[in-house]
């Protein structure tokens, strides 16, 4: 497993990056005339807040599941509990099992999930603050990455954006 290693300091440029990050996604989707769907846990929706800011997100944004609890993990996404109690729920088999299930539960093409420590608590040795699980995935594919971000709970969620968004713009012009 590789893990990337991002320090990243929430500015007022990021808003700026994603915003753009955002526009280039939609060109994209319209062009292709496919349609996402987000399942967000550290980030507490701000990755289908920052897609739906652009005017006419509609036309390829299809819903965002916000999945904080592991039941909602569950419930929502069919995440299997046996998954979340094995691995737990900050893991690269509970983030490919919530994109999974955020297609599954939706109308989209493609999806992203998102699970991590966004802190201050909540850490651990084995997954410190900062711990990020990226996963996308289309009909055809599921990628995961780890990503150990620096930084304040801000500074985390705002790096997990950003990843979010790389990852969705890799996977769509993939396909």
């Amino acid at each position: 497993m590789q893990v990337k290693n991002f320090t990243l300091r929430y500015n007022a440029g990021m808003a700026k990056d994603s915003k753009e990050s955002v526009e280039q996604l939609a060109t994209r989707l319209l062009k292709q005339r496919q349609k996402l769907c987000t399942a967000e846990s550290c980030t507490g929706g701000l990755i289908a807040k920052t897609l739906t800011d652009l005017a006419g997100s509609s036309d390829w944004f299809e819903r965002g599941f916000v999945t904080y609890s592991n039941q909602a993990k569950n419930e929502m996404l069919a995440v299997p509990a046996s998954v979340i109690e094995d691995y737990g729920a900050v893991s690269e088999p509970v983030a490919a099992a919530m994109a999974i299930g955020a297609l599954r539960h939706s109308h989209a093409d493609f999806s992203v999930a998102v699970t991590g420590v966004a802190g201050p608590g909540g850490g651990s040795e084995e997954k410190p603050v900062g711990t990020v699980w990226v996963a996308v995935a289309s009909a055809d594919e599921v990628i995961a990455n780890r990503f150990q971000f620096n930084g304040d709970r801000e500074a985390v969620r705002e790096a997990t954006l950003v990843a979010a968004l790389e990852a969705l713009i890799d996977l769509v012009d993939s396909d």
